[in-house]
């Protein structure tokens, strides 16, 4: 049962006790929860660990703190949150914001200056030293790794976040754990028990029979999907680093584990749960091991038993996939609503960048079109970046139909972006491209991509207001896109590429590192400089966000429409609620770009005199029936 049915349910049980309403969570989702276990682990050999699912969803509850229950309760009550238009989101690396759990404390009234209420830090987690994918590889998932403090400053951080109104998402890396964590030791020495806990084999046959579908995630840094491991003279499945090993699902002990362990990370005053790399979690040999439906089975499960639990809590899903298949993370069929809440819309940000590139808008318009309506109780994460590089996943044939070469159209953006092409403004970096396929990513700062970086070299203008209306007009998209708007720490003073990774010998062969930046105090301390890039940025994206915290039609309710202009340089699409309407139009080229206005009039625009531009505060007038943006210009129009 979703959020929404829930919180009716609730709203009407005022009188009943914690334990009564957990007992009714089990009794309203218990049918889906048996099915999706047996559906992965069968009835007659698993009837006991269903059963010790049973046993253990009271006691995980029994363990959760008073003060989140009641907020549970309250969520429930409020329908989905999480879809609020006064929800702007941050993401950051801890140590390069302010240090520590306790300097990112400090920082509270900046993200209230901000306007930034929601953060997701990057692992904070103990890892092992030197190479650890950014914290991705796991030593244990609830204790806090040193350099970042200790539980009890996250604990602290927490309760201040709840105080001040802000949501909280960590990762939950679900898919593997470090050659350090506690069950790969056990393995590494022979226990049986925890070799199963992982996917290991005694010589390399089926390794073998793996490999032939198996892609590469990291070609150039970890090829293949196997490692031997001496000590314990066994392969064992390593799909991203031969650090990171891949958790067998296929055991139901290593679910009961991992179920535990998540439920226990919300305990610490999580919001939101980020499922990492969960397009991986189900292995067969013969295909590409991605995107399986026991995957999506595992995760509804997952899902199912922590709304039972802790029903204040949420899930995001971080599948990187082609955009047909995003949306499947929200559940289909009977579980349509029961996967995760919130996906990454990484189509979205794709489309973007090719946009950029090639100053056109007909693949964004394309690619959207053909994906189709997520569940209602569902929202997406918007984002122009974040720690991870930008990879081209786009439809093969949606390019085709536009003319274009698909291999050809992707060399074209990884030439444009990786500073292949002398007059392109983009300075980012290639990653692990692979010449067997010519399939590449890539890495930079946003405004490095945008042409900040290249604009302050050469001591261009030009090229400097350009790219600052880049940066202007990307964020604007996303903050009024349906979903979470997710801001990535330093994008919103304009921060460039930092090159210090190559120095750092654990860092050197990882260039995502040149888009982990450290946060710029001295810059923020100077925002006041109304001349600067910086503060042009960030003053615009400040009233960008209050200006959508006030306009409750921002909210996700499925309210949003794409509208082609005419014009193939330009996007549009307008959110609506009842009779309220706000349009947004964007302009992707260099050049002033015209559009017919005469649609714009039917919508309504018009119909009590000139609308007003919520982005710069001006009421926009026509001209010959015709409305001109200048480059790169981002109009949010209300419905007078």
């Amino acid at each position: 049962m979703n959020q929404t049915s829930l919180h009716k349910l609730f709203s009407q049980k005022k009188s009943k006790n914690n334990k009564e309403l957990f007992d009714l969570r089990l009794a309203t989702n218990i049918t889906l929860i048996q099915k999706q276990f047996f559906s992965l682990y069968p009835e007659q050999q698993h009837q006991k660990h269903f059963q010790k699912l049973l046993d253990l969803l009271p006691k995980l509850f029994t363990l959760r703190p008073e003060e989140l229950k009641q907020q549970d309760f309250d969520r429930l009550k409020s329908g989905n949150w999480y879809q609020s238009e006064k929800i702007v989101g941050m993401q950051l690396y801890v140590e390069h914001f302010n240090k520590d759990l306790k300097g990112l404390h400090k920082r509270i009234p900046y993200f209230k200056k901000l306007g930034v209420n929601f953060l997701h830090l990057m692992p904070i987690t103990t890892r092992p030293k030197g190479e650890s994918d950014g914290g991705y590889a796991v030593n244990n998932y609830l204790q806090v790794d040193k350099k970042y403090g200790s539980k009890e400053d996250l604990l602290s951080l927490t309760s201040a976040f709840r105080k001040n109104g802000i949501y909280l998402m960590l990762d939950f890396v679900v898919n593997h754990t470090s050659n350090e964590f506690s069950w790969a030791k056990k393995a590494m020495k022979g226990d049986k028990k925890y070799q199963n806990y992982y996917y290991t084999f005694e010589d390399s046959t089926i390794p073998a029979e793996f490999e032939k579908t198996l892609p590469e995630v990291f070609p150039e840094t970890s090829p293949g999907n196997f490692t031997y491991v001496p000590e314990m003279k066994r392969w064992v499945m390593t799909v991203f680093n031969n650090y990171q090993w891949d958790l067998n699902y296929s055991n139901p002990e290593v679910f009961l584990e991992m179920l535990t362990n998540l439920v226990k990370l919300t305990d610490m005053g999580v919001d939101v749960v980020r499922f990492d790399a969960l397009a991986f979690l189900w292995k067969k040999i013969g295909t590409a091991s991605q995107n399986l439906p026991e995957a999506h089975n595992l995760i509804s499960l997952f899902r199912m038993c922590l709304q039972v639990v802790a029903p204040g809590t949420i899930l995001l899903a971080e599948a990187i996939v082609a955009p047909t298949d995003i949306i499947k993370y929200f559940g289909e069929e009977e579980k349509r609503g029961n996967e995760c809440e919130v996906a990454y819309n990484a189509s979205l940000m794709a489309l973007l960048w090719n946009s950029i590139a090639t100053k056109k808008t007909e693949l964004f318009y394309k690619s959207l079109m053909h994906v189709p309506a997520k569940p209602k109780d569902c929202t997406w994460t918007n984002y122009i970046r974040c720690h991870d590089d930008i990879g081209l996943g786009y439809e093969n044939h949606l390019i085709e139909e536009m003319g274009w070469n698909p291999e050809m159209h992707r060399k074209f953006l990884l030439d444009y972006y990786c500073q292949r092409l002398d007059w392109s403004p983009a300075t980012g970096m290639l990653f692990m491209y692979n010449p067997k396929t010519g399939d590449g990513r890539i890495t930079g700062s946003a405004a490095s991509l945008l042409g900040l970086e290249k604009a302050i070299a050469t001591k261009n203008e030009g090229l400097m207001e350009q790219a600052v209306a880049k940066i202007i007009m990307m964020h604007g998209i996303i903050l009024a896109f349906g979903g979470i708007p997710m801001i990535y720490a330093g994008d919103e003073i304009g921060t460039l590429n930092d090159y210090s990774f190559k120095k750092d010998v654990s860092k050197k062969e990882d260039n995502r590192w040149v888009n982990r930046p450290m946060q710029n105090w001295d810059v923020i301390s100077k925002l006041n400089n109304e001349i600067s890039p910086e503060s042009k940025i960030f003053q615009t994206l400040q009233k960008l966000i209050k200006t959508r915290k006030e306009q409750p039609v921002f909210a996700d309710t499925n309210n949003l429409e794409l509208y082609h202009t005419g014009n193939n340089h330009i996007l549009s699409f307008e959110r609506t609620q009842e009779n309220k309407g706000l349009l947004v139009i964007c302009n992707f080229d260099e050049n002033p770009q015209v559009i017919d206005s005469s649609w714009i009039k039917k919508l309504g625009y018009f119909s009590k005199g000139e609308p007003l531009d919520l982005v710069s505060g001006e009421k926009i007038g026509l001209s010959s029936g015709l409305l001109e943006l200048i480059p790169y210009q981002i109009i949010w129009l209300k419905k007078a």
